[in-house]
């Protein structure tokens, strides 16, 4: 059964920096376009960040300069290194794999940015 695992949310003051992963298992990660995206309360999900499984990189026009998207396809993990985090990037960050009609979802991770 596949399975994705985030991990690294939490709580940081504005203008900090936060690393999330997400540990995939049980598929072939290597072939999957894995993306980030985050849902805050009272909003629809959107899209942070793709990597495709060539390495080419997409970013929503909100987070573009300050987060960056990665993946080590030896460990089967994506990762989303966030920097000068805004109070209005606080939401919950799901992490997805996609291939063809294979289309899976972690259960997400709270990422909240307050002072």
């Amino acid at each position: 059964q596949v399975q994705l695992v985030e991990s690294g949310g939490g709580l940081v003051q504005p203008g900090g920096s936060l690393r999330l992963s997400c540990a995939a298992s049980e598929m072939i990660f290597s072939i999957f376009t894995m993306s980030w995206y985050r849902q805050a309360p009272g909003k629809q999900r959107e899209l942070v960040a793709a990597i495709t499984s060539s390495g080419v990189t997409n970013f929503a026009v909100s987070v573009k300069g300050r987060f960056t998207i990665s993946r080590d396809n030896a460990k089967n993990t994506v990762y989303l290194q966030m920097n000068t985090l805004k109070p209005e990037d606080t939401a919950v960050y799901f992490c997805n794999g996609r291939y063809e009609t294979w289309d899976y979802w972690g259960q997400g991770t709270q990422v909240t940015v307050s002072s």
